[in-house]
């Protein structure tokens, strides 16, 4: 986010120095530079009483070394972060009578000695400074405490300097003469400005603290005794300033804190009462005591946990991040950190059932490791599950009741695109171990982008089959679930060609390769008869695909939320549907269900049907959308009228 009036150069009046606007030096190392990215409230102008005289040009945002614009992030360089002077220059606007303005020079090298800003050392120091910092250098010609002298000279005539404000010493840390040579520079910087010491004081702020375990935290001693060497100094206290997972730089919260004590410390100095302007301030989150953790969190694990109001709460260790987001189904909310390298979310209240999500560092997407891991978007991804009560209990596993077993299979297929071996999983009831019986077989696929595990572990197949089977209410049966070559993205735009070729490489796989697998090493009734098809969205098309041209192989189908586009019943699948009769008398049962919020509703379709006198059943999951939740629901409607 930038704004306009950033950019805009501010002409200052040349006929007399404006005695009410105050100026201000700023130098030192990273955390002067800005090591945190700025957040939306950073990139708000505050307006034209907080200006910055950029030492560096700057195309992008249309700044000029030396002339005056809106002082909005970033203010050192074009690439450096959020800086204590960002919320001085607020918190000085705030604080102050609207007739004062205040300004700002900004030079700051990463990682630089104190000798980087002494006059009679910078040439020495420039020539053996690291790699790393050699551009940082060249940026302001190889002399940092020139650059900031001259533009102040500059500055000079349009205001007045009041303050220097100075935040180094980590690379010092530990040396016995850094009070001393801060001490020559803020001299130095006096003399060559003529500024009065009496009327300018140094404040120098302290370093990152992390409750002790600051990487220079040895350098907080030093910076408290600067006043016995230099007595104009006042140090601003970093006491409980959040930091980033370094333990060396602050994070935005950090840097607003502190560069408001800044201005707490300048506006007093100057005989004002401090006031601090509005600082968005993310709320603690609290996780209540009734949260539980979710049954897809690997065991072990304390998160994610789902409050009684749905919420969702995740947490994640992650020192070296700046920015964590949890993304749950397309809804994206930022993880708070906690300053000890843990970041927190916790979502809005969410819809029962299964959700995606996924976690995104720095802009990278991962799946959470505390997650177990379900294939869905083209790709793993992590689980949530939000509980029903006890509706939900048809798809739960009973205590008491037999259960069957889903086999993990790898069959040969000759007429696949280059005659791969190919993975299924196959669902055998539970009595199936224990005689000679044959049974019939559901062909159950899942939807785009989804795999041949994802009826198992999302759809929690497996429960509903036996919990049905149990209390009589199903046949025991044999269900396959196949990839049905739709995991990869659909590629194919919104024409029909694409839509009808994406997933068709399945078809010969399944009829000349699976099926004939299936019936040879399991006890199967091998005939149409006890046979059938189903799917879920994209793998309600490949049902209709393949059981409405192969009529000769298939007695039952089912779609829920099938992905079926412009159909016109009349003259589709060369016209299957135009005798009614003969068509009710080859199928045995036809369902079609979907989610009353779902994208995907068959309602036209079952309408057009029964027009054409077509028997079919349908069937709306109230309250659901495209979801696991939907299609459990149908596939638990379904299964009862199967073979029988």
């Amino acid at each position: 986010m930038t704004f306009l009036l950033a950019a805009v150069p501010f002409a200052m009046a040349s006929a007399a120095v404006d005695e009410n606007f105050y100026i201000f030096l700023c130098f030192g190392q990273s955390n002067m530079e800005g090591a945190a990215k700025p957040e939306a409230q950073d990139l708000k102008s505050p307006g034209p009483r907080f200006l910055l005289m950029p030492a560096v040009d700057d195309p992008q945002r249309g700044r000029k070394m030396g002339e005056w614009c809106e002082a909005v992030a970033p203010l050192c360089r074009p690439n450096t972060g959020l800086t204590p002077a960002d919320w001085f220059g607020r918190t000085m606007v705030e604080s102050l009578p609207k007739n004062i303005k205040i300004g700002v020079i900004h030079v700051a090298i990463g990682g630089i000695d104190i000798k980087g800003f002494l006059p009679d050392s910078i040439q020495s120091y420039v020539k053996r400074a690291p790699g790393w910092m050699k551009g940082m250098l060249e940026a302001y010609n190889n002399n940092p405490y020139e650059r900031l002298v001259t533009l102040a000279k500059k500055a000079q005539k349009d205001g007045v300097i009041k303050g220097i404000l100075m935040h180094q010493g980590e690379t010092n840390t530990g040396d016995p003469k850094w009070a001393g040579m801060v001490k020559q520079v803020y001299d130095h910087l006096c003399s060559d400005l003529q500024l009065k010491p009496e009327e300018v004081n140094l404040y120098a702020g302290n370093i990152v603290q992390a409750d002790g375990k600051g990487v220079c935290i040895g350098c907080k001693k030093q910076i408290d005794e600067l006043p016995n060497t230099l007595h104009t100094a006042q140090v601003i206290s970093s006491d409980g300033c959040t930091n980033g997972p370094d333990r060396l730089h602050f994070d935005a919260a950090g840097y607003r804190e502190l560069g408001c004590r800044y201005a707490e410390a300048v506006a007093r100095h100057l005989g004002y009462e401090p006031k601090r302007p509005f600082i968005e301030m993310p709320k603690k989150i609290e996780v209540p005591a009734d949260a539980v953790t979710v049954e897809n969190a690997i065991p072990g694990n304390a998160f994610p946990k789902i409050d009684k109001e749905r919420r969702a709460y995740f947490r994640i260790q992650a020192p070296q991040a700046r920015k964590v987001v949890v993304d749950i189904c397309g809804k994206k909310y930022d993880m708070q950190p906690d300053g000890k390298g843990g970041f927190m979310a916790v979502s809005d209240p969410l819809p029962v059932g299964f959700h995606y999500y996924f976690m995104n560092i720095d802009g990278v997407n991962f799946i959470d490791p505390a997650s177990e891991t379900y294939f869905g978007c083209n790709r793993e991804a992590g689980g949530l599950e939000v509980p029903e009560g006890p509706e939900g209990d048809y798809y739960r596993p009973q205590v008491g009741i037999p259960h069957g077993q889903v086999r993990s299979i790898y069959y040969h297929s000759p007429h696949s695109k280059f005659g791969e071996w190919r993975h299924a999983l196959v669902y055998t009831p539970a009595e199936y171990e224990t005689g000679k019986k044959k049974y019939p077989v559901l062909y159950l696929q899942h939807g785009m982008g989804e795999g041949e595990t994802s009826w198992m572990l999302q759809g929690k197949m497996q429960h509903i089959m036996d919990n049905a089977i149990a209390k009589g209410e199903a046949v025991p049966m044999i269900v396959v679930m196949e990839s049905g070559d739709i995991k990869q993205p659909f590629r194919g735009g919104n024409n029909q060609a694409g839509r009808s070729e994406y997933g068709a490489s399945f078809y010969p796989v399944l009829l000349n390769d699976l099926i004939p697998y299936i019936d040879a090493n399991f006890r199967t009734k091998a005939d149409r008869e006890y046979r059938a098809m189903a799917g879920l969205s994209w793998g309600g098309h490949q049902t209709f695909d393949v059981v409405l041209q192969n009529l000769d192989k298939f007695a039952w189908m089912g779609t829920f939320s099938g992905a079926i586009f412009g159909l016109d019943v009349k003259t589709a699948y060369n016209g299957v549907f135009a005798d009614a009769a003969a068509f009710n008398k080859k199928i045995h049962y036809f369902y079609m269900n979907w989610g009353s919020e779902d994208f995907i509703k068959s309602q036209p379709i079952v309408d057009s049907l029964r027009e054409l006198g077509i028997k079919v059943d349908s069937s709306v999951s109230e309250g659901t959308g495209h979801e696991f939740l939907t299609w459990r629901r149908g596939l638990h409607e379904f299964i009862p009228h199967l073979f029988k």
